[in-house]
């Protein structure tokens, strides 16, 4: 069912007097459901659980029982009972016609027509249009109503009984009806009530009072219970205990915040006075309600999201997957933009976990583009998408990437920065047996250490900083569990020496002999000294690419320098290694020099190439072994895995760096504006047009010199240039949005681990991905109107107190 007709269907069922059932998917209340809906365990007083009486439906302040007509009619007047009475006709009134929403698709008659919005304008004589407010649509009989004779007239007539749906001859119905006596008699009736409404002059205004104030009760009551909510919902805290009931040990933190707010606030004092007084059943305490709170909170978060990437109009995918505590394969949807209210800034949010049953290119990319069409994304206006390197993610052919280009070429895929870099350092890890073996050694000694509290405190007498274990899933150990050692290896080979003495088992003990002859030795500590560089010359690069606001000319300039610092560091950094481990094996007692192993000669089947010189020199050999092994796999797996990054930075480069563009020849810049032109067209479409945007750069000559993408696009926001530079404000724009790095996807995954615990493993997808958009995106989720999410929840279903 279409989205709008499913929630407008929601939004019309209500209450049939006639029958005494719920009709929002509540139906058949009895004395074991909770008036909420939900099971008896929502129910919240501590003491027995009472039957609810029919003052639960409206709470009054002098709790008297009103009639079953005093419950909310519903919107659509096919479903208005057939006696309104005046507590009907003052509701109905004041709450006014019933607005389609936007977009509502009619249904279409027999006939092939339907019902159009513009019906509801009458043509006057001068051109002008005056609104039919009287002019209702009942999505029930697919018919409209006249809001006023339904109300106050007495003649039995169509547009009253079962609504007129003839569309062909509307119009001539509409001018004939509009025009009688009967209908100008009951249209000055509902004008007058209304009036009298909003100044407050009717007759019963004593009770209309009461009403209000009732009203203003839970709504108060409600803006607690929402503020609770966020509380708990952005800090990662669980909601519920083992009890539902409240003044219990263990009902959970959301019961408890509404208990110690109790202590303080007259408001929910009252509130929480009636429920365990047993004076009403009506709570909207229990954990049905809470699930529904969430989700209404992050709906709204995701439309307000919604509402910036359209008002941006260019966004670009970042997607991520993860096995969940439960063993669901979440995928993680962020989405980057470039606001430019009240200035220029990059933006990313996040949309909510997808659970993924398949984690091929061709699931994962259906699985996107049917979450960017339920939210009313259009995915035409995509222009990048960014992921890890895998093959699933980046396939040139059965990718997601590869798939999502072929139904929008404009969507430029750009790797993840922070993924390549660390497997740049990966690659290099391998590329040498020293360097596997001087790993695995440093692991060895986290193991030692750790396996026993009695070692690991033999470790904390002697160093300042533990040691650290590494993993290639966190980017950041391998060099803290480098840095560990390097700085304090005389204190870690003290320790190794004391564990021998100490420990008692024999294997322990072997393995601390072993491990401080490995620490001591020269080979070992010029390895560590040359992965602490490297380690620290890529790290640093890591760490800016992770920023969320990163751009392309700012990564680019990144790795280049990165590629700058390893040649340097290539040239002479060995021999600087092993300077440094020289005067550090003066002060361990060490010599230093490094142990000669035998050279073992093998067979080999006869070859026009002769075999290398084995290297004699033990110095010389770990040079060319280890150092130069370690740095070249580095810097030629910099060169080879950002290679999709550089063509991206290419394609765009005229937009980064406007000091180059000065000195461009006309030729040269004629060629690049038409290749982005090329760029950013799909089916015939361009984004900018490139011989218009060559001469609006030609022209920024005599403009104040920018240097970045962003302070260029920030100087034409303050200066109002838009119109001035129109195609080279949309470049910019498209520039800035391309993402270079999936972190904030995988900095999700760390709120995944916060919301569904072991002890929380069994929530459902809906509540995770609502609990997550909320943490998430706590920014935009306190930015939003209490009075909005009331509004929300009191129009999703029908309600047992006036809201």
């Amino acid at each position: 069912m279409d989205p709008l007709k499913s929630k407008l269907k929601n939004y019309l069922f209500r209450y049939q007097p006639s029958t005494s059932q719920w009709m929002a998917g509540e139906t058949n209340v009895s004395a074991s459901t909770s008036v909420t809906g939900s099971p008896p365990a929502d129910v919240v007083p501590s003491p027995a659980d009472v039957v609810p009486s029919p003052a639960d439906v409206v709470p009054s302040p002098a709790d008297a029982v009103p009639s079953p007509t005093d419950v909310p009619s519903p919107v659509d007047p096919a479903l208005w009972p057939e006696h309104i009475t005046d507590t009907d006709r003052l509701e109905i009134v004041r709450r006014g016609p019933f607005k389609v929403p936007e977009g509502f698709s009619f249904p279409k008659g027999p006939d092939g027509r339907a019902f159009h919005i513009n019906l509801q304008l009458k043509s006057l004589p001068n051109k002008e249009k005056i609104q039919r407010s009287w002019l209702v649509y009942s999505a029930k009989n697919n018919a409209v109503f006249c809001f006023a004779c339904k109300l106050f007239g007495s003649k039995i007539i169509k547009l009253t009984e079962t609504g007129y749906g003839d569309w062909s001859n509307i119009n001539i119905c509409l001018r004939s009806h509009e025009g009688s006596p009967d209908h100008v008699k009951c249209m000055l009736k509902w004008k007058e009530l209304d009036m009298r409404l909003k100044k407050n002059a009717t007759i019963d205004q004593q009770a209309l009072a009461l009403m209000e104030a009732e009203k203003k009760r839970w709504q108060d009551v409600l803006k607690r219970l929402f503020s609770i909510t966020l509380s708990l919902a952005t800090r990662n805290l669980p909601f519920r205990g083992s009890s539902q009931s409240l003044y219990q040990q263990d009902n959970g933190n959301f019961l408890k915040e509404v208990e110690l707010l109790a202590e303080f606030d007259s408001v929910i004092q009252r509130h929480v006075a009636k429920v365990t007084d047993e004076a009403s059943r009506t709570h909207y305490l229990g954990q049905q309600t809470q699930n529904e709170i969430i989700q209404i909170i992050s709906s709204q978060i995701v439309q307000a999201i919604v509402a910036k990437i359209k008002e941006a109009k260019y966004y670009a995918i970042i997607l991520d997957c993860t096995p969940d505590i439960s063993h669901k394969e979440q995928m993680s949807l962020v989405v980057r933009i470039v606001e430019l209210v009240p200035k220029p800034d990059i933006k990313e949010y996040f949309l909510g976990y997808m659970d993924v049953v398949e984690t091929t290119g061709l699931n994962l990319s259906n699985v996107v583009l049917d979450k960017l069409r339920e939210l009313d994304i259009s995915f035409k206006d995509c222009r990048g998408q960014a992921y890890d390197n895998g093959a699933n993610m980046k396939g040139k052919r059965q990718g997601v990437q590869a798939r999502l280009l072929k139904q929008n070429s404009r969507a430029v895929f750009v790797p993840c920065a922070a993924h390549t870099m660390n497997l740049v350092i990966s690659d290099a890890a391998r590329s040498s047996t020293d360097a596997i073996g001087y790993f695995g050694y440093l692991q060895r000694l986290f193991c030692f250490f750790s396996a026993a509290t009695q070692r690991w405190d033999i470790l904390l007498k002697h160093v300042k900083l533990t040691l650290k274990s590494w993993t290639d899933v966190r980017w950041e150990s391998r060099l803290q569990s480098v840095m560990a050692v390097r700085s304090q290896v005389k204190e870690v080979r003290e320790a190794l020496l004391e564990a021998r003495q100490t420990v008692t088992e024999p294997v322990a003990r072997s393995e601390a002999q072993s491990l401080a002859e490995e620490v001591g030795s020269f080979r070992f500590i010029i390895c560590t000294i040359v992965w602490a560089e490297v380690l620290s010359v890529t790290n640093q690069v890591n760490k800016l690419l992770q920023s969320s606001s990163v751009q392309l000319d700012i990564a680019a300039s990144l790795i280049e320098t990165a590629k700058a610092s390893l040649t340097k560091y290539r040239q002479s950094g060995f021999s600087e290694a092993i300077a440094t481990a020289t005067e550090l094996c003066e002060t361990l007692n060490i010599e230093p020099e490094l142990k000669k192993k035998r050279l073992r000669s093998t067979k080999k089947q006869f070859g026009y190439e002769a075999p290398d010189e084995p290297l004699n020199d033990a110095q010389k050999r770990l040079e060319v072994d280890f150092f130069n092994r370690v740095v070249d796999c580095a810097l030629l797996s910099l060169q080879e895995r950002f290679e999709t990054l550089s063509q991206v930075r290419d394609t765009f480069g005229l937009l980064l760096d406007f000091q180059k563009v000065h000195g461009m020849s006309k030729e040269d810049l004629h060629k690049r504006c038409i290749d982005m032109e090329k760029t950013l067209t799909d089916e015939g479409e361009a984004d900018v047009d490139g011989l218009e945007m060559m001469q609006e750069i030609i022209n920024l000559a005599q403009l104040p010199l920018q240097t970045t993408a962003m302070e260029m696009l920030t100087f034409l926001h303050d200066n109002n240039l838009q119109e001035v530079y129109p195609n080279l404000w949309v470049a910019l724009r498209i520039s800035l949005t391309l993402p270079v790095t999936v972190a904030s996807a995988e900095r999700s995954f760390s709120k995944l681990k916060l919301i569904k615990t072991y002890l929380r493993s069994t929530m459902g997808q809906e509540r995770l991905s609502g609990l997550a958009v909320i943490s998430i995106n706590a920014e935009v989720a306190h930015s939003l109107s209490y009075d909005d999410l009331i509004s929300d929840f009191a129009s999703r279903k029908c309600r047992r107190a006036l809201l």
